[in-house]
């Protein structure tokens, strides 16, 4: 779904609690604040996108060294389905490239079969899996790691 109205905007402490309200509405271990502001001061890569001032989603990743770390990306839940998870990532691919890495890796729970296809859509590959990695309802869930080559 594409709109005239439709923005990606670097993320800024302002928009900190609308990132948040999307944050907690679309995960049950959403991101603290905290961890937002660090990004922030970290000069990490912050996104948000937006259709006529209303968040629509968030991600984050990092650049270091040629290679890139997604670390997160979240679309509110009324609006997943729509292709703006695809957008947000596909921007951060080209905006990795932009800043001379070679590859982005992130992990996804393994559960979240959703972002799995979308990861592979992509090109994303399948390389790990890091037991234990994320908390649960009922203990902690395995994560999958994967990986995009940026220099195809």
């Amino acid at each position: 779904m594409m709109t005239d109205d439709l923005q990606l905007l670097p993320m800024t402490s302002k928009r900190l609690d609308d990132v948040m309200k999307v944050e907690c509405k679309a995960y049950s271990y959403p991101w603290s604040k905290g961890i937002f502001k660090d990004c922030l001061k970290s000069d990490y890569e912050c996104w948000v996108i937006d259709n006529a001032d209303k968040l629509i989603g968030h991600g984050v990743f990092s650049v270091a060294v040629g290679e890139a770390h997604l670390l997160n990306i979240t679309v509110a839940p009324e609006f997943q389905g729509n292709g703006y998870g695809q957008i947000l990532l596909s921007y951060f691919l080209s905006r990795a490239r932009e800043l001379a890495a070679e590859v982005m890796f992130l992990e996804v729970r393994s559960s979240n079969l959703s972002a799995i296809r979308l990861y592979k859509r992509i090109g994303f590959e399948e390389i790990g899996l890091r037991k234990n990695y994320y908390p649960a309802a009922d203990g902690r869930e395995d994560a999958l790691v994967m990986s995009y080559n940026l220099k195809r």
